[in-house]
């Protein structure tokens, strides 16, 4: 991903800054979890597309980087709030704000950088930023309560799982993109471009990540961690539809009863890669990867367009 932003290093170094201003507080406890916070966040991916997709549709400005703050604010607080819905310790390698400051101090942690983002937001008047990054986070919500409706009841057709995923992981990346278009140009098509493309790409980006529960030769062993949480992703809805009724029974039996056996989990990623699952999931990543990569064809060469291409190749080849 490195070689995909070191022209935009200065923009990012911009976006770093405004950022760590917008997170302080006077009041010490809190001070002290949002260093942890920026100390420990990850690898910048979605402030990184805001400022590619407003520099392929114009000039990266102050309007941008307000963009790119509160699109990291946002995901930043939506982190800290799933971490405690999830009983999560860990956090990119490091303890997780919930497994260091527990419950209250996390959905407090959480709800004050969503209130920064928007005071970020509504201090410059960047009402229509506002607008579409706020859509993103009522379909992030929806996202995330569907799937735990469906799981419950393990019946996640092929549809639920692509609007799970469209509202629970993609729309952040497409508001990004198109807020960071609507930060250098007027032009409504070209932002509706830039939402597609970052849809197109955000989808891609969670198929893969599901993949990982599976494993493959270039990402190494199965983590199996979906399947422990009964979630039902694109390999096992496919196996799910493809099997006998008795293999599919003996199936959702295991997810429902013995999903956290070692012995348990195998079997089915051994029978998710028999029915052909896996190759099913990687034909359909590539699938929304093309259609990503079409939109920006669109576009005339530029170190921005090359450098938004390599993202989204780096999406879909990364081993974690």
């Amino acid at each position: 991903m490195s070689t995909s932003n070191q022209h935009i290093q200065k923009e990012l170094a911009a976006f770093e800054e405004l950022f760590k201003n917008a997170v302080k507080s006077n009041v010490p406890l809190l001070d002290r979890i949002l260093k942890y916070v920026v100390k420990t966040k990850g690898k910048q991916l979605r402030p990184t597309f805001v400022i590619l997709s407003a520099k392929l549709c114009g000039q990266v400005n102050d309007k941008t980087y307000r963009a790119a703050s509160l699109v990291e604010l946002l995901h930043t607080a939506t982190l800290v709030h799933d971490d405690v819905v999830d009983e999560a310790n860990q956090r990119r390698g490091y303890f997780s704000v919930y497994a260091l400051w527990k419950n209250k101090a996390s959905v407090l942690v959480g709800d004050y950088l969503l209130a920064k983002g928007l005071l970020l937001s509504l201090d410059y008047n960047d009402y229509n930023t506002l607008h579409i990054i706020s859509e993103a986070v009522s379909s992030m919500s929806e996202g995330e309560l569907l799937q735990l409706e469906k799981s419950r009841l393990l019946n996640i057709t092929e549809d639920d799982y692509f609007k799970i995923i469209r509202n629970k992981t993609a729309s952040l990346l497409a508001s990004a993109c198109a807020a960071g278009a609507d930060s250098s140009t007027g032009d409504k098509d070209l932002i509706h471009k830039m939402k597609m493309f970052g849809e197109y790409t955000g989808i891609a980006f969670q198929i893969k990540d599901d993949l990982f529960d599976y494993g493959t030769d270039d990402v190494g062993k199965p983590t199996g961690n979906d399947i422990k949480e009964k979630k039902l992703t694109l390999p096992l809805i496919y196996t799910l539809r493809n099997i006998d009724s008795s293999k599919r029974k003996a199936l959702k039996y295991l997810l429902k009863n013995s999903n956290r056996r070692k012995e348990s989990v195998q079997y089915i990623i051994q029978e998710v890669e028999k029915s052909g699952g896996i190759e099913y999931a990687v034909k359909k990543m590539n699938e929304f990867k093309s259609k990503a990569l079409a939109i920006l064809e669109q576009f005339p060469p530029s170190e921005a367009r090359e450098s938004l291409e390599s993202l989204v190749r780096y999406t879909t080849e990364r081993n974690r």
